[in-house]
């Protein structure tokens, strides 16, 4: 049992690893019983990432009911296309973008990927730490690279809020060469929010984004401690049901 133990424990910390590049990733507040996060969460990702990526595994109108918001409210804040007759959008549609993956691989040198399930798939920590982390390369074909995801397609699209970060190296010792590694991200042009302001803007965000993987979570989650409060009460009576039929072969 106890080689059990190690090997899952290693086994998280090497998928942990894989997934952050060996890089810190800090906490990202999650709370998607926090409906006032998710609503602001929700309008962040309408302005900032739906224009490019898609978020097909839900629809308007399951937003609208589990965020407490009417249709008006989900129409003016999130829904902007039209069908191929063009009437607007269904209520009831798939959060779908009218970029092509053409368009987009043309553009970004990749299709956009869909984010119904990256928070899920790539951790909230992940997405928290990658959406603070972009800073100015000059080599890059957006001028912006990123810790998290090394020679990234994505735009900085968030730079006019947090500003713009430069790179900070330090010399470290090497197989006896002196070599230069990136140390830390250091402001160089403010943006217009300041670092706490930003960084809570970026929590609503992710906040929203670990909803959209699974809106059931929280229900889930409390539904958990019910069966296990059955299960518990359970036992008990199976126990004392055991116990009665075998007293009087004991």
């Amino acid at each position: 049992m106890k080689k059990i133990i190690i090997t899952f424990l290693f086994a998280i910390v090497a998928v942990n690893a894989f997934a952050s590049g060996n890089i810190h990733l800090d906490s990202a507040p999650v709370d998607v019983t926090d409906k006032d996060s998710l609503k602001r969460g929700a309008k962040h990702f309408a302005d900032y990432c739906f224009s490019c990526h898609s978020a097909s595994f839900m629809r308007y109108n399951r937003i609208g009911k589990d965020l407490g918001m009417d249709e008006a409210e989900v129409r003016d804040m999130m829904i902007f296309t039209r069908d191929k007759k063009g009437a607007p959008t269904k209520y009831g549609s798939l959060m779908k973008v009218a970029m092509s993956e053409d368009y987009a691989r043309n553009a970004f040198g990749a299709p956009a990927p869909d984010l119904s399930l990256i928070a899920r798939a790539r951790g909230a920590d992940w997405v928290y730490t990658y959406l603070r982390s972009f800073y100015v390369d000059p080599g890059r074909p957006s001028g912006m690279n990123n810790l998290v995801f090394r020679d990234v397609g994505m735009p900085n699209v968030l730079w006019e809020l947090q500003g713009l970060q430069k790179p900070v190296y330090k010399t470290i010792q090497h197989e006896g060469k002196d070599i230069e590694v990136l140390d830390h991200l250091e402001l160089m042009q403010p943006g217009n929010m300041d670092e706490k302001e930003f960084d809570t803007f970026t929590a609503d965000l992710v906040n929203f984004m670990v909803y959209l993987a699974e809106p059931v979570q929280a229900e889930r989650r409390s539904l958990g401690w019910k069966v296990l409060l059955f299960l518990v009460v359970f036992f008990v009576v199976a126990y004392l049901l055991k116990k009665e039929y075998w007293k009087d072969v004991h």
